[in-house]
């Protein structure tokens, strides 16, 4: 996720320095939504790419002249076909991502505009490869609302939000100054400031009930990054004060799945001698990883920590009287 980011970042420095404008490190920096210092490092990354980026002392700001566009991309045969598969499976509506459907049209156009002998080349080798995404909240009806925070996003606009709160267990209202839009797994979230809850919070798209774009805006804080927000949380939810080191034993029938999956940043796996796996990683709270554990049924133990171990007993015993 970060690489892909820092692409996108990467571009958007580009766009910018070919404006005609001159811009200095704290104008990149606010416009990216990130630190200057991140900034320089980006510069630095265009310039080794050959982008003839000039510091004009006088203005004290960086640009890129008119004729020093980006030249245009001829992608490999391979480079099209992954481009052409990505683009058909994701943007399906049916199994791919939510409201990215135009990587479809792009996919359309890119193929149409091979030569007539690759053209069917690709084109049935793209036929030949599919991509099979988790089970995902299709979203239907929330598209206005992707597209609001999109555009608030861009624009750095506060967006007031009615929202089903599952943690609060109420139906809440806040004004939402909105830092990043997450696909992860399953549905679409959007990271920003809660006025409600004066701190960064994860919503839901779903959950979304009613949401108007302001006129009044806000700033990003330069240090604001979604790994640092997340920190060690195994997957959206970190519980801030509760780092735990967990250690789970897989045995043999499932142990070579998982040692096959880079499933946390923490992660560290240790083979035993009668072929069970050890598997270690250090987390910001316990609520997540549960239920990721109680999937492996009676092929996962909990080594440690002693509350995990407990936390685990008391969902069996409760799984126990269900099925008694």
């Amino acid at each position: 996720m970060a690489s892909v980011e820092r692409i996108q970042r990467l571009l958007r420095l580009a766009e910018l320095l070919q404006s005609g404008r001159t811009y200095n490190s704290l104008q990149l920096a606010d416009q990216c939504a990130v630190s200057r210092r991140t900034i320089f490092r980006d510069l630095k990354m265009l310039q080794l790419a050959g982008l003839p980026i000039v510091y004009d002392k006088q203005k004290q700001g960086y640009w890129l002249s008119n004729t020093s566009l980006l030249p245009p991309t001829e992608f490999t045969v391979h480079e099209t076909l992954s481009m052409l598969v990505l683009c058909h499976e994701l943007g399906d509506d049916a199994r791919g991502i939510p409201f990215q459907g135009h990587a479809r049209l792009a996919a359309v156009k890119l193929l149409s505009n091979l030569p007539s002998h690759l053209r069917e080349y690709v084109g049935e080798l793209t036929e030949s490869i599919s991509l099979r995404i988790d089970p995902r909240n299709p979203l239907e009806g929330w598209r206005r609302h992707y597209v609001l925070l999109a555009d608030a996003v861009r624009q750095r606009r506060q967006v007031r939000i009615d929202y089903h709160s599952l943690a609060e267990e109420q139906e809440i209202s806040t004004l939402l100054s909105p830092y990043r839009i997450l696909f992860n797994r399953r549905s679409w979230y959007v990271i920003g400031r809660s006025s409600l809850h004066r701190a960064i919070r994860t919503f839901n798209v779903g959950r979304i009930g009613k949401a108007e774009m302001l006129k009044s805006r806000y700033r990003i804080p330069p240090r604001f990054s979604l790994d640092r927000y997340f920190g060690n949380a195994w997957s959206l939810i970190r519980e801030p004060g509760k780092r735990c080191d967990v250690v789970v034993r897989f045995q043999k029938m499932v142990a070579h799945n998982v040692a096959e999956v880079h499933w946390h940043k923490t992660q560290t796996t240790v083979w035993n001698e009668d072929g069970t796996l050890d598997f270690r990683v250090t987390v910001d709270g316990l609520g997540e990883i549960i239920w990721w554990i109680l999937g492996y049924g009676d092929q996962a133990e909990v080594i440690e920590p002693r509350q995990l171990r407990k936390e685990i007993k008391k969902r069996i015993t409760g799984m126990q009287a269900m099925y008694a």
